[in-house]
């Protein structure tokens, strides 16, 4: 049997695999990036570096660059998905380095906004909002909406902390109340200000069911203390005078002593809250308890009223 050295010798001399290796070596050396490459390391690379760095260049030339040759991320044809490869000198050899492509720096930048937000129950639709995403062609109060939102993110954008006053955004079913919120957080996390997104009625259900568990305290720390804390439809929910006295309460009371910014929507105004506040499932009135929390709720928010037609009935 011939040894597989002699074999390799007598292919590459054969004259059909010299004619193929000098096609590619013309075409590796004809390619714009190799050749900005080694005019900008002129200097440095020798014509004895080029031919044993062949194999890395043919690398290079070989995969996608800027993305042009990939549909999508997803479709990446690299040797590593979404990185691109770079032409470097590597001990006074060639190399290739590989670097994230434009599509992975959205991708990952995409990824990091969407862990600042922490969502429950909450429709996925309403997380990666942003204010310009918000329209404000139809509605004047939308348009106060978003100044009073933007003059909340121009504070923290001017002193670094978050301002302590949030927003209780109320009007009737389906002008975008819940879509403003999204936006809030869309915005805070490109800030990368962590917030959480809580939508009240099926929160409150839940945790019910935590009691049985053993997890309600740690829900109820997850939530109380969020950097930014959205409560949405408020008002909407079952109430009972524990949900009331100790779970809501308890939440905003650690919020308004600790100055964390919280935001509400709300079917109802201030006046309209207090009296759904006042009444328990079993029908017990209790003006008092209600005063308290809407007491909290008006020293941690500004007012806003959002009318406008109900945009779910147009979908």
């Amino acid at each position: 049997m011939e040894p597989i050295r002699e074999t390799l010798k007598r292919v590459v001399n054969a004259p059909a695999f010299a004619e193929r290796y000098d096609t590619i070596r013309n075409e590796v050396l004809e390619n714009p990036g190799v050749q900005a490459f080694l005019e900008e390391h002129s200097g440095e690379v020798s014509k004895g570096m080029v031919e044993r760095g062949m194999g890395k260049l043919y690398e290079y030339v070989n995969q996608s660059h800027d993305c042009s040759g990939c549909p999508n991320l997803e479709g990446c044809i690299n040797v590593v998905k979404g990185y691109e490869p770079k032409l470097a000198i590597e001990r006074g050899t060639i190399g290739v380095d590989y670097v994230m492509c434009r599509r992975k720096v959205v991708d990952t930048e995409h990824r990091k906004v969407s862990s600042m937000i922490r969502s429950m129950h909450m429709p996925k639709d309403m997380l990666g909002l942003e204010i310009k995403d918000v329209d404000l062609t139809s509605e004047e109060t939308r348009l106060a909406a978003v100044e009073k939102i933007g003059e909340f993110l121009d504070q923290y954008d001017r002193t670094g902390e978050l301002p302590s006053r949030g927003l209780f955004i109320h009007g009737p079913f389906g002008t975008g109340k819940s879509y403003l919120l999204g936006a809030v957080a869309g915005e805070l996390a490109k800030r990368h200000v962590p917030s959480v997104l809580v939508f009240v009625p099926e929160f409150l259900r839940e945790l019910k069911q935590a009691i049985q568990d053993q997890s309600l305290d740690e829900k109820i720390s997850f939530v109380k203390q969020a950097p930014v804390l959205m409560l949405d439809d408020l008002g909407a929910e079952t109430l009972t005078a524990w949900t009331r006295d100790e779970v809501l309460a308890t939440i905003l009371h650690y919020r308004m002593s600790e100055q964390l910014p919280t935001f509400f929507t709300s079917n109802f105004d201030y006046k309209g809250l207090e009296n759904h506040l006042a009444y328990t499932q079993r029908g017990d009135k209790e003006v008092v308890k209600a005063g308290r929390i809407m007491e909290r709720i008006r020293s941690m928010t500004t007012p806003v009223r959002l009318d406008g037609p109900n945009r779910r009935e147009k979908q």
